[in-house]
């Protein structure tokens, strides 16, 4: 065998080995195609239905000059388009760069220049913005797409996407794609400082699915309801890709409204769920909660954020057919890193649980040696399902993967039965007096209260303290308390240090659209 001839067994072995994840869709239609696996609103698509839609857009997108390797934004709330175009572009090579729709024009302009994104597609409504971003952007997108979404006429200039679906080019022809090709460029949200893009491949992908679909019990028989949004990795990757995968039947709804979750849970017979603790508290406190049949409800989880424990003591007392898991992990894990199991909602309260099925976790200290248990320090993964790296920062992608370990940001603890506790991020941890303050150890004694439905805890600059603990707090509805009230309450189960300097009250805190508290926005606020 000469060269040339090695060389072209070795592409062939290696197509024939590879896995894409284009391929997500197109594994089920073959084996289920007949079975519903897309309904939002009035469209039901079959596998067979949602395959034969991705390749119609790739075509169409082919056609427009888009190939492997290209950055192809995306801004818009849930919706049918969203779901074909994120696996067109990746039957393509092209590289998915979903955008924040809560972000300003300004903060758009940065991911769309960062990225270099060659094709933007924004849904109808948000075609202004992203005309302003690109106004004030230093890189000019060669096409700019909408998709119908709420009825709104775009400007001129926009390319309407959604006939793409139903014209049929014909079969796709498929493009050779190495699993460790960057195929998802995620901007992480950004709470902290400005948002970096994460690169992840098919490899990182598919290693995570099979950690959800081992930690978390997924199967074919869901029938999964997504409403936290898809620019996010977390319903993107955790939960609607995985649903996909494994053949289950994904509901979408335009976003996390509680009294619509709770109505489509009763109709459509809901089996599994996911949002963060503010979505849960949100539906808990719903008056139509009680008045719905959330009988069907088998498997809830939740993550993005700490669960408070008696908020996770009172769920799970008004759902009791339901199980409950707790997940934890973030955008360059792809994202899920670890799952308490059901089982352990309530013996392990505050954990996060084991590492998943391809992670491995440790906690380290400041000169990265491994920390007992017991000990806190920050917690590091190795997995491949680790992201790529940073897009254009080289230096950043070294200082997180230090001696060949990722490195979270966050802090943490094992346990003597090697279960995982996050105290605070890195960032969030307050140094009150000389001494270490976790925010969220703050929170949860807040949220004791019987008044309390929601709190967030960071620390301000002061003269006498450094940083003075400051709480600023959602009372529940019909509720009044007062500053000193919250302050004794929590005196009686904080050492003193702990204990909030300053409390705040305030209607609604603030929160990017996958329900993390923005800190940041707080610090602004509150720390003159």
């Amino acid at each position: 065998m000469n060269t040339n001839e090695r060389e072209s067994a070795e592409t062939l072995v290696r197509q024939a080995r590879g896995r894409q994840l284009a391929d997500v869709v197109r594994l089920s239609a073959r084996r289920i195609p007949n079975k519903l696996a897309l309904i939002f609103e009035g469209a039901q698509d079959t596998f067979a239905d949602l395959d034969k839609a991705i390749d119609n857009a790739a075509n169409a997108l082919r056609e427009r000059g888009i190939s492997k390797g290209d950055r192809v934004a995306i801004l818009s709330h849930n919706n049918r388009a969203f779901v074909i175009l994120r696996f067109a572009t990746a039957r393509l090579g092209a590289i998915l760069t979903p955008i924040n729709f809560m972000l300003h024009a300004a903060e758009v302009a940065f991911i769309i220049e960062h990225s270099g994104a060659v094709l933007c597609i924004v849904e109808d409504s948000l075609c202004a913005t992203m005309d302003e971003a690109i106004a004030i952007s230093h890189w000019k997108p060669a096409r700019r797409v909408f998709v119908k979404h709420t009825g709104a006429v775009p400007p001129p200039g926009w390319e309407c996407a959604d006939d793409w679906f139903d014209q049929d080019g014909g079969p796709f022809a498929r493009v050779e794609i190495d699993e460790d090709d960057p195929i998802q460029l995620m901007y992480t949200s950004g709470t902290e400082s400005r948002p970096k893009g994460a690169m992840l491949t098919s490899r990182a992908l598919f290693a995570q699915y099979a950690s959800c679909i081992a930690g978390g019990e997924m199967r074919s028989d869901d029938i999964s309801l997504n409403a936290l949004p898809l620019y996010h990795c977390a319903q993107l990757d955790a939960f609607l890709t995985v649903d996909l995968y494994v053949g289950a039947t994904s509901i979408l709804l335009r976003g996390a409204d509680p009294a619509l979750i709770l109505e489509t849970i009763e109709r459509a017979r809901v089996t599994k769920f996911f949002c963060p603790p503010t979505v849960w508290i949100a539906m808990l406190r719903h008056p139509d909660f009680d008045k719905r049949d959330l009988s069907s409800l088998r498997k809830g989880y939740s993550g993005a954020s700490s669960f408070p424990p008696p908020v996770i003591e009172e769920l799970l007392r008004r759902l009791p057919n339901m199980r409950l898991w707790n997940v934890y992990g973030q955008t360059e894990l792809a994202p899920v890193a670890t799952f308490l199991q059901p089982e352990e909602a309530m013996r392990k309260i505050g954990s996060v649980g084991v590492p998943a099925l391809n992670v491995e976790t440790c906690v380290v200290d400041d000169d990265d040696h491994e920390l007992p248990a017991g000990e806190i320090g920050e917690i590091a993964h190795r997995s491949p399902q680790c992201m790529a790296g940073y897009y254009k920062d080289p230096d950043k992608t070294a200082e997180s993967f230090r001696n060949g370990w990722f490195h979270s940001g966050d802090l943490g603890y094992f346990d003597e039965e090697g279960f995982l506790y996050v105290v605070d991020r890195k960032k969030d941890m307050i140094k009150s007096g000389g001494e270490n303050v976790a925010s969220r150890e703050v929170e949860e004694s807040v949220l004791r209260h019987p008044k309390v439905a929601e709190v967030a805890v960071f620390g301000v600059p002061d003269e006498k303290w450094i940083e003075a603990v400051t709480a600023v707090v959602v009372l529940r509805a019909g509720e009044t308390a007062t500053a000193e009230e919250i302050v004794s309450f929590c005196r009686e189960k904080l050492a003193s240090y702990k204990t909030p300097k300053h409390v705040h009250f305030t209607n609604a805190l603030p929160k990017n659209a996958s329900g993390k508290i923005l800190k940041r926005d707080l610090r602004l606020q509150y720390g003159a």
